[in-house]
């Protein structure tokens, strides 16, 4: 079927569609229409830019440390400590400067990249797991089982967490997997309480009525038909729980509950240079900087993913 004329359609908004000759007008779905969106913010492409910088760091980590010729934990008394046995500043064999070991800190910088991407997007994935199944249970069961989940969402809301977490993994003794599980545990509550809220006004929709009289299982409904409609919060969500998860782990390193030393990792790194800060500032500043932009950018891509599934959200703003 053609069209009888070509319709007059205006540009320069995003949920515009296109008008092809000889074609149906076919419109833009709403993740093509988010990206569109994303697209058009700087600050988010920017941050996205900085976020594969910092990834491809991680990546290549044992590049960055064959190229300097310094492995990770390798201490350099002779040549990265100066007479007094105080670190040695950015110099061209120590382009970061050393700690109070001898370390290189430019090296053990990438290589903490690795343990903070790593439980950020592990703790994160584990967290939006639990979250979306227990928001999607309690929210589409409804009843008891809603009466039940619900109040153990809240419970876990109204923990502590940076006290329970600092007492579990004090108990447990440090790791990575123990902090990634902490992390996740203490963590999936709001992601389930966000699911909840969007499953509880979608159950009710046409669509799951015609699911329903087709013979269609609570399962099936609730993976296939709802989760789908829910993605988009969960995604927003995720991209602003990363940043959170990658500072509160290195929390737990830079009060010493983090990974076992000599791993390198940005927590216990400013931890060892506060004793440091008045006669070595490059040991506390190289990686508070890695940390501070690592968030920064994550944070600021999420507001941009936000913007771009919600438009609403920067127009209200702007009045």
């Amino acid at each position: 079927m053609t069209l009888p004329y070509e319709t007059e359609i205006p540009t320069g908004t995003p949920d515009t569609v296109a008008a092809v000759p000889g074609r149906m007008i076919e419109g833009r779905s709403p993740w093509v229409l988010a990206w569109m969106r994303l697209r058009r913010d700087r600050v988010a492409m920017i941050s996205l830019v900085v976020i594969a910088i910092i990834v491809l760091v991680a990546i290549f980590a044992p590049v960055v440390a064959s190229v300097t010729g310094h492995p990770p934990n390798e201490q350099y008394r002779e040549t990265g400590l100066t007479p007094d046995g105080l670190p040695k500043g950015p110099t061209g064999e120590f382009v970061l400067g050393t700690d109070d070991l001898g370390r290189d800190i430019l090296v053990r910088i990438a290589y903490g990249a690795r343990i903070s991407l790593l439980v950020g997007v592990a703790a994160t994935a584990l967290t939006v797991m639990i979250g979306v199944v227990v928001g999607l249970a309690a929210g589409f069961l409804g009843g008891f089982v809603d009466t039940v989940l619900a109040r153990l969402i809240d419970v876990v809301l109204s923990v502590p967490f940076l006290l329970a977490a600092i007492a579990l993994v004090s108990v447990t003794g440090p790791s990575l997997s123990v902090t990634v599980l902490v992390i996740g545990f203490f963590s999936w509550a709001s992601v389930a309480r966000i699911v909840r809220g969007q499953v509880l006004s979608l159950r009710e929709r046409e669509f799951v009525e015609a699911a329903r009289s087709l013979g269609a299982s609570d399962r099936r409904i609730m993976f296939i038909d709802i989760l789908p409609n829910v993605l988009a919060p969960v995604i927003v969500y995720t991209t602003l729980l990363i940043p959170v998860v990658i500072v509160v782990q290195a929390t737990l390193s830079f009060l010493g509950l983090g990974l076992a030393p000599p791993t390198p990792d940005w927590g216990g790194m400013i931890s060892e240079a506060q004793a440091y800060y008045t006669t070595a500032w490059w040991f506390i500043v190289f990686p508070g900087a890695a940390l501070l932009i690592t968030t920064l950018a994550f944070n600021l891509f999420g507001d941009g993913v936000r913007d771009a599934f919600d438009p609403r959200t920067e127009r209200l703003l702007k009045k």
